[in-house]
């Protein structure tokens, strides 16, 4: 087996069957296997998944795990000679296996290597590569230093936003979003660190590859991370979690530091902590205030797809302005960004899966120099609508 994809679930059924879709896609020609842990959904995840994917071995768990717990319990029972660790709410790309495979197998010295990610408006997500989080870099983040110099080396590490995103890189630390990781290297730095329930695994284990002595990767392979569509960002829970997290690594790694130092770095944690969620609560209460998107698309598909979502949009978009424009991957390579078509009234572009491949799709999505739209995908084989605001069905 060359490869396990591992992939831990809880209540986001529809962005798992389109990630697992994109993945079969990127799986051809290769020995892959897939397992999906289900942290105790409860919302009819592991019934849903099994119908429509009998080839993916799916684990339903109890009580929820956690993402490490979960996903260690996958890795053991996992046989690929590498290992992903793949969020549900992510698109890849038809060329993503083959780009990292042939990347470990050109650098043996490689314990792990992140991805291009891209968020749904096309822009780059900066935390596809980091570096570690020492108390000075720690400290550099949560001042803003590092937002007000981010290409300086000295204080823009935590992003390591000076490095070119478009070219290979040596990183520190990988997103949990997406760890092509050699298990080899797995096995020398041992599994996720289970006392980390939700958030700061990715930093620790990365770390500890590190420390193994590999060497992390970035590489500009393009995948597509809703970010917190399996999470509620909003909630105290996430924010005290989050934190908390950040304290743990801290202790665990940082503890010989002397008392005078580790206190302003806990004091800052926690009051970005709380910051964090007056914000989010602020930020929360605006949106619920807002329509829902999409609100004006552009739909570019197969005239069978284009119909399906001008009747989901019709329903639930009544008002709102849409075009709909006939189209693939041969008679429009460029998409919404062909000669020709304003951008101007849309916020949203939708794709047919059918007619584009998700390589295209992601590549047209981040390219740069026009207006950036929201991206939202349909496919008439699951006859559902999904952009990082709604998932909507189509009926009849």
């Amino acid at each position: 087996m060359k490869l396990s994809v591992i992939i831990v679930n809880y209540k986001v059924k529809h962005y798992l069957e389109q990630c697992l879709r994109s993945v079969a896609e990127a799986s051809k020609g290769i020995a892959v296997e897939v397992i999906v842990v289900d942290n105790a959904s409860g919302d009819g995840s592991v019934e849903y998944l099994r119908e429509r994917f009998p080839g993916v071995t799916i684990i339903a768990s109890e009580k929820n795990l956690g993402f490490a717990r979960a996903n260690n319990l996958a890795i053991r029972n996992s046989h690929g000679e590498y290992i992903l660790l793949l969020n549900p709410d992510t698109i890849v790309a038809e060329n993503t296996f083959t780009d990292f495979i042939g990347f470990m197998e050109r650098h043996p010295d490689a314990g792990g290597c992140g991805a291009y990610m891209l968020h749904t408006n096309g822009s780059f997500a900066p935390e596809s590569r980091r570096g570690l989080p020492t108390p000075f870099v720690a400290f550099c983040k949560m001042s803003g230093l590092a937002s007000l110099f981010p290409k300086s080396r000295t204080f823009g590490r935590y992003y390591m936003s000076y490095l070119d995103k478009n070219k290979e890189n040596r990183i520190e630390i990988m997103s949990g979003a997406f760890m092509f990781l050699r298990r080899e290297a797995l096995d020398k730095a041992g599994l996720l660190d289970e006392d980390f329930f939700m958030y700061g695994e990715d930093i620790d284990l990365s770390y500890r590859i590190l420390k193994a002595g590999y060497k992390n990767y970035f590489l500009p392979s393009r995948i597509l991370h809703y970010k917190g569509e399996s999470t509620v960002k909003s909630s105290y829970r996430y924010v005290h979690t989050f934190y908390q997290a950040m304290e743990l690594f801290f202790n665990k790694h940082y503890s010989h530091y002397s008392l005078l130092l580790k206190l302003p770095i806990k004091l800052a944690i926690w009051g970005r902590a709380m910051l964090a969620y007056i914000g989010n609560q602020f930020k929360h209460r605006q949106e619920n205030s807002q329509i829902l998107y999409p609100i004006n698309c552009i739909v570019i598909g197969n005239s069978e797809a284009t119909e399906q979502v001008r009747t989901i949009l019709a329903e639930h978009y009544g008002n709102s302005k849409h075009t709909y424009i006939d189209g693939n991957h041969q008679s429009l390579p460029q998409g919404h960004h062909t000669q020709g078509i304003d951008l101007s009234s849309y916020d949203t572009v939708v794709y047919d899966t059918g007619a584009y491949s998700y390589c295209t799709i992601l590549e047209l999505l981040s390219h740069e120099g026009t207006k950036r739209l929201r991206l939202g995908t349909y496919s008439t084989d699951t006859q559902i609508l999904i952009t990082d605001g709604a998932i909507h069905h189509y009926s009849k």
